[in-house]
């Protein structure tokens, strides 16, 4: 395939951004019935959301420990949304990725794509000499991830797929704030488990820097 069609948004709120990719999506599944073939239209949202969280349309809202009034204490929203997986959280120093492409195009299947993004997260933390890996029985990237005990997880999974285009993607925690994890049972698992590369490196992460790095190894990869 060539090269993603990046599109650094900045810091947008989550609806804004979620109605912006359901428009992208909408312009990829027209063009993939105007010509009648699968479409190589492709795009792809880096973003940072102010505090928010996501409930997948297969969550439990009882992983929402909070009510609405402590939300508004702690600045954050909440949605429910169209993606699968659970709840989970983003928010300033989260790198959150949107891929917008046509899986038939690409001769990928959900499984594929997905570990794909997984692959390419998992190349980017071992820029930073850190060991990234699957955990049997969930989706994301996690270090030491067969450990029972010390398994985190630092990177979170979610997508939705509508005429086998894709939209929702990746919650990369680069110099998030973790404490917002304690308000839920992010995707099911016990807060305790997430971490961020911040976290692990005591290093504050250079954003733009990361960004470079992760688009090479999105390219490369896919």
């Amino acid at each position: 395939m060539a090269d993603f069609n990046f599109i650094d948004t900045g810091f947008v709120d989550y609806k804004k951004c979620w109605d912006y990719q359901e428009e992208l999506l909408a312009e990829v599944i027209a063009d993939k019935k105007s010509g009648g073939k699968p479409s190589s239209k492709n795009f792809f949202l880096l973003v940072e959301h102010p505090h928010v969280y996501t409930l997948g349309k297969s969550g439990d809202e009882h992983n929402m420990l909070i009510h609405a009034d402590f939300l508004k204490k702690i600045d954050a929203t909440f949605y429910k949304i169209n993606r699968g997986g659970d709840i989970t959280y983003h928010g300033p120093g989260q790198l959150v990725g949107y891929p917008i492409i046509d899986l038939e195009y690409h001769h990928l299947g959900v499984r594929e794509y997905i570990e794909k993004m997984e692959d390419a997260i998992i190349a980017t933390l071992a820029a930073f000499g850190m060991e990234g890996s699957r955990k049997d029985g969930a989706t994301g990237v996690w270090l030491d991830a067969s450990h029972r005990v010390r398994a985190r997880k630092i990177c979170a999974i979610g997508v939705r797929v509508s005429r086998y285009v894709t939209m929702h993607g990746f919650a990369f925690n680069v110099n998030t704030d973790l404490r917002y994890f304690n308000y839920i049972n992010p995707c099911g698992f016990d807060p305790g488990t997430v971490t961020s590369i911040r976290q692990e490196t005591g290093k504050e992460i250079d954003m733009e820097e990361l960004k470079v790095l992760l688009r090479e190894n999105f390219n490369r990869i896919f």
